[in-house]
């Protein structure tokens, strides 16, 4: 049997690369969030990012959060440190964004955050002069130049390496429920896709993004990246850019399915969602039982649905094809892991996804401002702006609803 029909027999290679999986604490937490900058009165993306960044990394160099650029000028990424809880990590990004706001307010500069912005074109969008960025767009061509996505990502810590691909192979039947709450893409330069969720279809056009391969051991990751490398296709790990993905530099599985969300609760909420998965896995792991995955054409067929339907998706739940709305499996899914969420502190922002289910996710409301302004985009992105701005900061709200 080759290696194509059979993926396992790739563990049968001899492994030609060695990538080291850090150490990290069990179910630590750690977000990125990648935020736009927008004109505050036209809402317009701009170029500004080169010249806050300096600034930022400057001001924060002792902090415990960063700020950094991103692949477009018109981006700032915020990066949590790592916390023992969602609210340690969700604390940071609202320290950063409250530094950030310092430099941006005094230049009329906002804030706002969704998978893509409805109405900007890429070619009025300028690359971050980093050679990484420029070899980027060199290769892809159209694809890259069109890269106006904005996602988060959140890392949970793994505390044993033979842990991580089966967790990540488990993750994948929960991808279309993240996709899903976190949906804020439904316009894309001026159109009305028809998706909540174009991001998720755009991104997976870069050759080394996309679903991942379901790989079942740690050796069988260190052969693929051996090949990637070597037939030039990325540099190192770094580049593997898969909706579910190790960062063996954090001792981290890494999710980066999800699109932009537009409000801090709202990030908590998936976050705590996401934590309190891995870490479910991770037990059950412990205890010798086998995870339950679904087969890759599931995985494929349910990023679709998530992405076209959002919340009114109905998802594949198991391999014998059962199809369930995925509004019903993320409440059954909360109410099953409620025990593990009290655990590790994060029932209060977990709380939060039931406000997503019940006000609708970020491309609903968008959609909704597009109708009530007789489809003027530039509403939706004030409308963006001021939710951005609206959304709670403090931990002590973090569970009210977004405005």
């Amino acid at each position: 049997m080759t290696h194509a029909a059979n993926p396992s027999a790739w563990a049968c290679q001899t492994v030609r690369m060695t990538v080291p999986f850090a150490t990290s604490a069990r179910s630590s937490v750690g977000l990125e969030w990648e935020l736009m900058l927008a004109d505050n009165e036209s809402g317009d993306l701009v170029p500004r990012a080169p010249e806050l960044v300096p600034d930022l990394e400057e001001r924060t160099a002792l902090e415990r959060y960063t700020v950094t650029g991103e692949l477009l000028t018109n981006t700032v990424e915020v990066t949590s440190g790592v916390g023992d809880t969602v609210a340690a990590a969700v604390d940071d990004i609202a320290d950063a964004i409250a530094e950030i706001r310092t430099l941006t307010a005094p230049r009329g500069i906002e804030l706002l955050c969704a998978g893509s912005h409805p109405f900007a074109q890429w070619y009025d969008q300028s690359v971050t002069d980093k050679t990484r960025y420029h070899r980027l767009i060199e290769r892809t061509q159209w694809w890259g130049r069109n890269m106006m996505i904005w996602g988060i990502h959140i890392h949970v810590g793994v505390d044993d390496v033979t842990k991580v691909f089966p967790i990540i192979n488990a993750l994948a039947v929960y991808l279309p429920h993240l996709q899903a709450l976190s949906a804020s893409s439904p316009f894309w330069a001026g159109d009305r896709t028809g998706y909540a969720s174009n991001r998720a279809l755009v991104f997976q056009q870069l050759p080394t993004a996309g679903l991942p391969w379901p790989l079942e051991t740690w050796s069988e990751f260190e052969n693929y990246l051996d090949d990637m490398v070597r037939t030039g296709v990325m540099a190192d790990a770094t580049e593997v850019r898969w909706d579910i993905r190790p960062a063996p530099r954090w001792g981290t599985i890494e999710v980066r399915a999800c699109d932009g969300m537009s409000t801090l609760p709202e990030l908590a909420a998936v976050a705590a969602l996401v934590q309190v998965l891995v870490e479910h896995l991770s037990r059950e792991i412990d205890e010798g039982r086998e995870l339950p995955t679904i087969p890759p054409w599931f995985v494929r067929e349910n990023k679709w649905r998530a992405a076209r339907y959002g919340l009114d998706a109905r998802v594949i739940v198991d391999r014998e094809g059962t199809q369930r709305p995925v509004v019903d499996h993320v409440r059954e899914t909360i109410e099953r892991l409620g025990s593990v969420a009290e655990e590790l502190h994060c029932a209060r922002e977990l709380a939060g996804i039931e406000t997503i289910l019940s006000q609708g996710a970020s491309y609903a409301r968008q959609l909704l401002v597009a109708d009530a302004a007789d489809g003027d985009l530039r509403e939706v992105v004030q409308h963006l702006i001021r939710e951005f701005r609206a959304g709670p900061t403090l931990r002590d709200h973090l569970s009210s609803p977004a405005v």
